[in-house]
C-alpha cells in the first residue's frame, strides 16, 4: 500500500474504508502501533475506520480484540488518538467496562474539547455509572448526557413497547392523523364511514384524513382501518419561520397534557421517543436544543434515537408545520401475514384499498393474473364472500412467496391455487377456464423498476383474457399505469381514481364486463 502518511484524515479516512476489513485490522492497525508518535497522529483515521468497518462487517470473534485495542488508546498521550477512540468505541456495542473507563477520563477534567468528545460517547453508552456521576456535586456534564443515559438505561433494562389494547382516558380533544396514498382518500373514508360511529372525519386533504374520536378508543380501533399508510396523533401546529421561538414551542407540545396523556395510555414501560424534522434533511442541532428543552420540562420523556417506540415528527404544511406522535410498530399490526416479499410488491394498504373498492360479494371466485406475493388476494379474502382464489406469476419466487403469505393468513375452506405462469395461457389451468371468474384484482407490472418491452401491448392482452375470464357481471380491479382503454364492446369503466405510488401517478380503476 502507498505511504498515506502525508494525506488529511477525511482522505486517508476514505481511501481505508475501501480495504476489506480484515485487511485493516491486520496490516493497517500493526503500522499504526508501531509508526513514531507524529505519524500516528497523523494515520488517526486508521482508529474511525476499524471502528466503522467492525460495526458494518460483524466479526465476533475479533470484537472483544478489538475493544481492547481501543481501550488502550484511551491512555495514549495523543487527545486525538484518545478523541478518537472514543468516537469509535460506541460503534462496536460498547458497555460497562468502556463507559467506567469513559468516566475515569472525565474525572481527570479534561480540557473542553476532549470533554465534548466524552460527553459524545457517554450520549451513546452511558448507563447507571454516568447517572450516579452527574446527580454527585460539581458534575458538569449537560443534561442532554443525563437524559440519554436514562434512556440507554431504560432500554436495556425494560424495553418500552406500544400498548394496543388500553382505552384512551379523555379522548374528545384528540385529533387524529391518518395519512395514505394520494387518491386514496375517497376509499380510507368510506372505510371509516363503514366502521361505525367511533371516529369522525373533521377535515380531508390530499393524503391526510383529519379524525375526532367521539368515545374512548384504543389503538387497535384505529389499526382496524387498513387503507392508511401511517397514523399519528396531532399535537400542534408550529407558527410558520418561527426560529429559536418555535423551538421552545415545539418543546412545549412534547411536554404537553395531550401528549402525555397519550404517551402514558399507550406505552408499556419507560417513555422514549425520536424527533424527526420530515423534508428538512438533517436537523441534529435544532433537534438537540429542542430534546434538552423537553427534558428540562418533563424529564419522563426520554429523547432515545435508537429503537424508540414512539417519532414526534413535525410535518411541512402551508400554514404552519403540524408537529404529530405516531406510534412505531413493526411489524404492521394489520398484515401479520406478511412474511415473504418479492421486488416491486404491492404496498399492503393500498392492496387493502383495492379490495375494498372490489367490494364485498357472495361466493367470489377470484383471480390475480400478476400475483406478486398474494396481497391482493388476502386483502379480498378478508372482506368475506371468497369461495375460490388464483394467482399466476411468471416468477416462480412469487408463486411461492404467495402461497407461504395465503398459510400464514389462515383461511381455512377457501380453495387457494398459486401457479407459475403466463396470464395469457388462464384456460390451460386445471378447472379454471372461459366465464369462470367473478373478480380479476391485480397491481400489473408498471414498468417503473424493471422495463417491460411492450408495456402497452401487454395491458391490451390483459383487456382480451379478462373479456374471456370474467363471467357477464365480473369486475376487474386494476392499476393503469398508461390510461390505456379497454376495448368499448367488452368492459365498462365504473370507477377511476388517479393514485400517487411513490414519485409517478397511475389511475386506479374498476371496470365490469358487459
Amino acid at each position: 500500500m502507498a505511504n498515506k502518511s502525508a494525506l488529511p484524515t477525511k482522505k486517508l479516512y476514505r481511501e481505508l474504508r475501501t480495504l476489506p476489513w480484515l485487511t485493516l485490522w491486520q496490516e493497517e492497525v500493526p503500522r499504526f502501533n508501531q509508526a513514531p508518535p507524529e505519524v500516528r497522529i497523523q494515520r488517526v483515521a486508521v482508529i474511525r475506520a476499524v471502528g466503522a468497518g467492525l460495526a458494518e462487517n460483524q466479526q465476533p470473534d475479533l470484537k472483544d480484540t478489538v475493544r481492547t485495542w481501543l481501550l488502550s488508546l484511551l491512555q495514549d498521550p495523543s487527545e486525538k488518538i484518545r478523541r478518537y477512540a472514543m468516537a469509535a468505541l460506541p460503534k462496536i456495542g460498547a458497555g460497562r467496562t468502556e463507559e467506567r473507563e469513559l468516566l475515569a477520563l472525565l474525572q481527570k477534567k479534561p480540557i473542553e474539547r476532549e470533554k465534548k468528545f466524552l460527553g459524545q460517547a457517554l450520549n451513546k453508552i452511558g448507563g447507571s455509572a454516568t447517572l450516579d456521576l452527574i446527580r454527585s456535586e460539581g458534575t458538569q456534564l449537560s443534561p442532554l448526557t443525563e437524559q440519554r443515559a436514562k434512556a440507554n438505561l431504560a432500554r436495556q433494562q425494560k424495553p418500552s413497547t406500544i400498548r394496543l389494547d388500553v382505552p384512551l382516558p379523555e379522548p374528545t380533544q384528540t385529533r387524529i392523523h391518518l395519512r395514505c396514498r394520494t387518491g386514496i382518500e375517497p376509499i380510507l373514508s368510506q372505510e371509516i364511514k363503514d366502521s361505525g360511529a367511533l371516529f369522525r372525519i373533521m377535515e380531508i386533504r390530499p393524503g391526510l384524513l383529519t379524525l375526532a374520536p367521539t368515545a374512548s378508543f384504543r389503538l387497535s380501533d384505529l389499526f382496524a382501518f387498513r387503507c392508511f399508510s401511517t397514523l399519528s396523533f396531532l399535537l400542534g401546529t408550529l407558527p410558520p419561520s418561527s426560529g429559536s421561538a418555535g423551538e421552545e414551542t415545539l418543546a412545549n407540545l412534547i411536554t404537553s397534557p395531550l401528549s402525555r396523556r397519550i404517551l402514558q395510555a399507550f406505552t408499556a414501560g419507560p417513555i422514549r421517543y425520536r424527533l424527526e424534522f420530515v423534508a428538512k434533511g438533517h436537523q441534529r442541532g435544532a433537534i438537540l436544543k429542542v430534546a434538552q428543552r423537553a427534558y428540562t420540562l418533563c424529564p419522563d420523556l426520554l429523547n432515545d434515537s435508537r429503537e424508540a417506540p414512539w417519532v414526534i415528527e413535525v410535518q411541512p404544511s402551508p400554514g404552519g408545520d403540524f408537529v404529530e406522535l405516531r406510534p412505531r410498530i413493526s411489524p404492521d399490526p394489520r398484515f401479520p401475514y406478511r412474511l415473504q416479499d418479492v421486488p416491486a410488491a404491492s404496498h399492503p394498504p393500498l392492496a387493502a384499498a383495492m379490495a375494498r373498492l372490489a367490494g364485498p360479494y357472495a361466493d367470489e371466485t377470484v383471480w390475480d393474473p400478476f400475483c406478486g406475493s398474494g396481497l391482493e388476494l388476502i386483502e379480498r379474502v378478508r372482506l368475506t364472500g371468497v369461495s375460490r382464489i388464483l394467482g399466476t406469476d411468471l416468477s416462480p419466487d412469487a408463486t411461492a412467496a404467495a402461497r407461504a403469505n395465503w398459510a400464514a393468513a389462515l383461511f381455512p375452506g377457501i380453495r387457494a391455487d398459486f401457479v407459475a405462469r403466463d396470464f395469457r395461457e388462464f384456460t390451460a389451468i386445471h378447472n379454471w377456464g372461459p366465464a369462470s371468474v367473478s373478480l380479476m384484482i391485480t397491481n400489473p407490472p408498471l414498468g417503473k423498476r424493471v422495463p417491460i418491452p411492450n408495456l402497452r401491448g401487454l395491458l391490451e392482452e390483459l383487456f382480451a383474457v379478462a373479456t374471456i375470464a370474467l363471467r357477464p357481471g365480473g369486475r376487474l380491479v386494476w392499476i393503469n399505469p398508461l390510461r390505456i382503454k379497454p376495448p368499448a364492446s367488452s368492459l365498462r369503466l365504473e370507477f377511476q381514481q388517479t393514485v400517487d405510488l411513490g414519485g409517478f401517478s397511475c389511475r386506479l380503476e374498476l371496470l365490469r364486463k358487459r
